[in-house]
């Protein structure tokens, strides 16, 4: 596809990274050690779903803050063939869990999931029955090539080595230090002496290379049917949690067809529910496309500003119509729908800011990782796996190095309500592993970290790419904007004159260091070449391979 020139811009901004091309391969992660995981894969003949799943596992060691595999995820896998699917190993509320086994604080917008004592982000009674570990080795023996063992390999020497702490995790640290100190393993691995890891150290989890290994001899019945779900469980009934052997046991991954939307030519597939991703995403572009978004410029008050009501509209709608299908009937055809979308559309004001309730009724009943991988053959990976807050619920299985989820915070601790706890209910995601198409052919395949931000944060880098004619680099580093609870969140590189424009329209406005996490992406260009490129938001770094083995037939002669 030719780049058109780039379109009228508002909000200028310099690209912090350098984006890499490839033709053999490309593996875009959030950590440098985990891309040089997936590409080993690559280079030793493994595809795409191999690097990936070798990736994910190596984020497990120097991304303890965001992964682990007592975590979940979603898994957005395109094979050769064309075929996509997504691998759902998200979470579980256990069997013993209630509508009302939290005492909640307050029914406030942003203040919904507040409990007491914070048990559901803090401590046993957080954690949901893990799915990352399962789902991974699920996908590889499915669409791999590789044997478990071989792609474990570099998690477990970085994990038995050490590795070196970047600052983003130093700052991880000690951000959370409070919540870590109350974990005596996690206190001794990442608050030696008190003091939070600094930069430049070495971290060794010896424990954790275990049970890696254990992974390697025994696949994922070492969790869900051996030693270590029995130290999972173990340590679950010693400090008040739910999780019991029979919850392990019971998981079960679920394969789901992508939500597919239209949009401009370009067709947008992405994870269907319990993620809001993929239907919102394509409702918010389908109110867009009523606009000329390029021609009001990146950054400029009315692309903003229409940017805030669609994110408001989908998240209106989101909070009664999208969560665990197996328990709520989702109204996604409807919610998909152009002519609903064009009706929400009229609605909107382009001078005034508005507030929005949600125009369908529902069936009432903060910290990850991505990983964008491709190979020479046409797979392609998108995977956004996490155990939910940093660091989790700050507990570690003693003995194994494994850092427990808190996806019990994802639920909404309010009985009666379409995200409520429901025994064996998947959690609700944000997640948004998602790919771009034009004319069958992939385009762009993104993914990121950032809890409730996740999606939104999507749809603008789809719009810089498509509307905005950015580049790939351009599109993940570009400033942020999200809205929550009648306050809009401008990422400092928007211009004061555009904060106070929209603040004249009812905005109200705060500047923000940050919104989400670090993106990565890749580009599929009509040659063959791949582009990767990863944002200044994390550590994210894409390692592209080219070259290849001799020419067939190809012999030395001196």
């Amino acid at each position: 596809m030719t780049m058109l020139p780039p379109a009228a811009r508002t909000a200028t901004f310099r690209c912090e990274k350098k984006p890499a091309s490839g033709s053999r391969g490309m593996a875009v992660t959030n950590h440098p050690l985990a891309s040089a995981a997936g590409s080993q894969m690559l280079l030793a003949g493994g595809n795409a779903i191999d690097a990936a799943v070798a990736a994910l596992f190596a984020l497990t060691v120097v991304e303890p803050m965001m992964v682990g595999i007592l975590g979940g995820g979603l898994s957005h896998i395109r094979l050769a063939d064309g075929s996509h699917r997504v691998i759902d190993n998200l979470s579980t509320a256990p069997g013993a869990a209630t509508p009302e086994m939290y005492d909640c604080l307050s029914d406030e917008i942003g203040r919904q999931r507040d409990t007491r004592d914070r048990e559901n982000v803090v401590g046993a009674r957080a954690v949901a029955v893990p799915g990352a570990l399962k789902g991974w080795c699920e996908a590889l023996e499915r669409f791999g090539t590789l044997p478990l063992a071989d792609v474990l390999q570099p998690a477990i020497g970085l994990a038995s080595r050490g590795f070196t702490v970047t600052p983003y995790l130093s700052n991880c640290i000690t951000d959370n230090a409070g919540d870590l100190a109350r974990d005596a393993g996690l206190a001794a691995m990442l608050l030696p002496g008190g003091s939070p890891l600094k930069p430049g150290a070495r971290l060794v989890q010896g424990d954790y290379a275990e049970s890696l290994r254990l992974v390697a001899q025994q696949g994922p019945q070492a969790l869900y049917d051996g030693p270590l779900g029995g130290e999972l469980a173990g340590y679950m009934a010693a400090h008040g949690g739910l999780i019991d052997r029979a919850d392990l046991a019971r998981y079960r991954t679920e394969t789901r067809e992508p939500i597919r939307g239209q949009y401009r030519g370009f067709e947008i597939v992405g994870p269907p529910p319990p993620s809001s991703s993929g239907v919102h995403i394509a409702q918010m572009l389908n109110i867009l496309e009523g606009y000329d978004i390029g021609a009001l410029g990146f950054g400029s008050a009315d692309a903003v500003h229409l940017l805030a009501e669609a994110l408001k509209i989908a998240f209106a709608d989101r909070a009664v119509a999208t969560a665990d299908p197996a328990f709520v009937k989702v109204p996604v055809e409807r919610l998909i729908d152009k002519a609903y979308a064009a009706e929400r559309r009229a609605l909107i004001e382009m001078g005034r800011a508005r507030s929005w309730t949600a125009g369908l009724s529902g069936g009432e009943s903060a910290d990850t990782t991505h990983v964008t991988v491709a190979d020479a053959e046409g797979n392609v990976v998108s995977a956004t796996q996490t155990i939910n807050g940093l660091f989790g619920a700050c507990v570690q299985v003693p003995g194994t190095g494994m850092i427990a989820n808190n996806y019990m915070f994802n639920f909404d601790p309010h009985p009666g309500r379409a995200l409520s706890i429901a025994p064996g209910k998947r959690v609700f995601t944000s997640m948004a592993p998602m790919m771009v198409l034009r004319e069958g052919r992939l385009r762009y395949a993104l993914g990121l970290p950032g809890a409730l931000r996740i999606f939104p944060s999507a749809l603008q880098a789809i719009v810089n790419l498509i509307d905005h004619r950015m580049s790939l680099q351009e599109a993940v580093e570009a400033p942020r904007v999200w809205t929550e609870g009648g306050v809009l969140e401008l990422e400092e590189a928007f211009p004061e004159a555009v904060a106070q424009a929209l603040a004249a329209r009812g905005h109200r406005t705060v500047r923000s260091p940050r919104i989400a996490g670090g993106m990565n992406a890749i580009a599929f260009e009509e040659d063959g070449t791949l582009t990767g490129a990863a944002c200044w938001r994390a550590d994210g770094t894409p390692v592209a391979i080219s070259g290849g083995l001799a020419r067939a037939g190809a012999r030395f002669s001196i």
